[in-house]
């Protein structure tokens, strides 16, 4: 089967419901993925079927409307080939995106896949989250912060309770270890100003993997002290 073909079934398992306009954008990210894949690093995933389930709907799994207006200004930190967030652009087009990487020829992946799918209102940041987070226009401005694969709980929140804003989300997308992680990052969570609002297991489609999505709510300020300087956080965490 294509990625067309896989898509539609996969995500008809899942209970996902997507429209012509937006399996077309899905497809057409795919080819620019496997395209760019052969001149710089994006993923190890280039399987049809494995993009649909373990890339596409994996990102789609992070969405959760208790929480989440479709409208919300988002943040994808360590966003790397624009996982969760364009997928969830194409899902809900009216999300004010931001996607932020540290390495620039990823940033320009992903400029020519907005490119490519017309989406606006979307803005590309090409640093570290340790000093955008820093910055007044982003710090505590988001209402929602998406990041999968990035690192552990603890480096991760310290990375990304800084630029949600109060009464915001911080959502976390993880593998078989989230309950650890979950364990390690209590403190962390405290002093930056969140509290864990839920757990979310995930099935995914055809495959037998633990994997959860984990909501941290904004219910303080973060202080001003965090997030402190690159490679503090993976040194000694919270």
């Amino acid at each position: 089967m294509d990625f067309y073909d896989c898509l539609q079934q996969r995500t008809k398992e899942y209970g996902i419901q997507l429209s012509e306009v937006q399996c077309e954008k899905f497809n057409i990210y795919y080819k620019l993925l496997v395209e760019w894949n052969n001149k710089i690093n994006l993923t190890a995933i280039t399987d049809p079927d494995e993009v649909a389930v373990k890339h596409i709907i994996d990102s789609l799994s992070g969405w959760n409307e208790n929480f989440f207006d479709p409208s919300a200004r988002i943040i994808d930190v360590g966003t790397g080939a624009g996982f969760p967030g364009i997928p969830l652009k194409i899902m809900y087009p009216a999300l004010r995106l931001t996607l932020l990487d540290s390495l620039a020829k990823r940033i320009k992946f992903l400029q020519d896949v907005a490119d490519k799918l017309h989406i606006s209102d979307i803005e590309f940041v090409h640093g570290r989250a340790e000093e955008i987070g820093r910055k007044k226009n982003y710090r505590e401005s988001f209402d929602i912060v998406f990041s999968r694969a990035v690192a552990r709980m603890p480096v991760l929140c310290e990375y990304t309770l800084p630029l949600v804003k109060r009464d915001g989300y911080f959502t976390a997308l993880k593998g078989k270890q989230y309950k650890e992680e979950i364990c390690e990052a209590e403190n962390a969570i405290k002093i930056l100003g969140g509290s864990l609002a839920e757990v979310k297991p995930v099935k995914l489609p055809g495959l037998n993997d633990v994997r959860a999505v984990v909501y941290v709510l904004k219910t303080d300020k973060t202080p001003d002290v965090y997030p402190r300087k690159s490679g503090s956080p993976e040194r000694k965490h919270l």
